[in-house]
């Protein structure tokens, strides 16, 4: 059996993508792990399902496998990957409106070039307590200064002065900590100046990522929180720039997304 996929990143963070329906009846969890594996199998960082029986009003559904198998509600990078799978596909225009896990989200396409596409995105409202805008968290037998919030999925925001040499071991311990039953994704932010982060990303179910649409937001949404930065704010991750606006009470995202190869990928005969 095989799985069809297209490959596609957004700013360096990578997915596969397969129609739903073409997505052969079984352990969806195992495919997700065996194609996702960078040696053994396509390699990438989540395995994206997309569904054209969508709700109304909508181009298309998602459903994300992070590549250890576990899911997630949301992708930013991930959703405007999808987006340009729409799009490519001819079943989306310039508007793009997509049904995630965290409820739907409307992109527009600002700029193609061939399969470079660059999309505008609405990353909604961020849930945050106040309390826990400035929070201490305990890990690897130092305390750490965190804001702790919600843009479609659980960030934990590090602020820093420079990037500790364990900062992925930091990000693993935190993931896993007992304060986040459901594990959390994990950047440390270091400010540039009032419009500019510098950002390295921890994803849960995913680890080190050179970028992080989610993170990314979340990150430039907490140094907003703070007082650290003001909109727009630049993200400057390892993969290049991502721009992040807060106007009125939702945040926007602008970015990439890159269709990069098709293919069908064998399924090992262990999982047939």
């Amino acid at each position: 059996m095989t799985i069809p996929f297209t490959k596609a990143h957004g700013a360096r963070n990578d997915f596969l993508l397969s129609w739903a329906d073409e997505v052969p009846a079984g352990d969806e969890v195992a495919y997700a792990i065996a194609i996702c594996h960078r040696h053994t199998g396509v390699g990438a960082d989540g395995w994206l399902m997309v569904s054209k029986d969508a709700p109304k009003g909508c181009h298309g559904s998602i459903r994300l496998i992070n590549s250890d198998g576990s899911p997630s509600e949301i992708s930013g990078n991930g959703t405007r990957c999808a987006a340009a799978f729409l799009v490519n596909a001819g079943l989306a225009g310039e508007e793009v409106r997509i049904a995630t896990g965290a409820g739907v989200k409307h992109l527009r396409l600002l700029r193609r070039e061939g399969l470079l596409f660059e999309f505008f995105m609405n990353m909604g409202a961020p849930v945050v307590k106040q309390e826990e805008i400035r929070y201490e968290l305990e890990a690897a037998g130092r305390r750490w200064d965190v804001t702790l919030l919600n843009v479609g999925n659980p960030q934990c925001a590090v602020f820093v002065d420079d990037f500790p040499a364990d900062w992925r071991d930091v990000g693993r311990l935190i993931e896993h900590h007992p304060l986040f039953p459901r594990r959390t994704n994990v950047s440390f932010v270091r400010k540039v100046d009032p419009h500019t982060v510098d950002v390295r990303f921890w994803e849960r179910g995913a680890g080190e990522t050179m970028s992080s649409g989610t993170g990314s937001t979340g990150a430039a949404a907490a140094a907003m929180l703070r007082g650290v930065a003001e909109t727009p704010v630049t993200v400057a991750t390892p993969a290049g720039p991502l721009e992040i606006s807060w106007n009125g009470s939702e945040l926007h995202m602008t970015g990439p997304a890159e269709i990069v190869a098709v293919g069908e990928f064998h399924l090992p005969s262990s999982l047939k």
